[in-house]
């Protein structure tokens, strides 16, 4: 990895980190945002490079998120909102499994193992923020899609890794704290 991208990805998670800090500095569930948007900064650098979501990451980020969501329930006395967050990101690795077995080509298994950290995420707001965070992930995926085909930088059967799409979606909906 050069020194520049590097920059990069320190840069942007520093901002999300800032505006993670804005939204979330009187909640417990600060730190497990924190560990997600640092997780998912680097997976998406991988994703976009390589094409694949390495379990070796994966895994611990949604171990470490999911530990953080069990102190942030204790810290903020909110049982249901962890017990919506665990819910959330079962139905989010069933969903998305689904997904995958109707279309192994346009979902790999790394976006269904991703997931389940997202969903818990999500699910830690509200039901309705585990649709918002999947809407504009695919909303995102498919109007960079689009372009990148009209602009003829990408051809119709070429895949681009969705990951990124995915954090977007879920981080957007976080730090926008949708649905209000």
């Amino acid at each position: 990895m050069s020194a520049r991208l590097r920059t990069v990805l320190v840069a942007v998670t520093a901002l999300l980190w800032t505006g993670l800090i804005v939204v979330y500095r009187d909640s417990w569930v600060l730190p497990a945002y924190l560990v997600l948007a640092a997780g998912l900064v680097v997976l998406s650098a991988i994703d976009v490079r390589e094409h694949r979501l390495p379990n070796r990451i994966v895994y611990p980020l949604t171990v470490a998120v999911a530990a953080l969501l069990v102190v942030a329930a204790v810290g903020d006395d909110d049982g249901s909102a962890l017990g919506r967050a665990l819910l959330a990101g079962a139905v989010a690795v069933a969903a998305f499994a689904g997904l995958h077995l109707a279309s192994p080509r346009s979902l790999g298994l790394g976006d269904v193992k991703l997931v389940g950290v997202l969903g818990m995420a999500l699910g830690w707001l509200a039901w309705a923020a585990l649709a918002w965070g999947a809407i504009l992930g695919f909303a995102a995926g498919a109007v960079v899609g689009l372009v990148l085909v009209a602009a003829g930088r990408l051809a119709r059967r070429d895949h681009l890794p969705f990951g990124p799409f995915l954090a977007a979606g879920t981080l957007g909906t976080i730090l926008l704290q949708l649905p209000r």
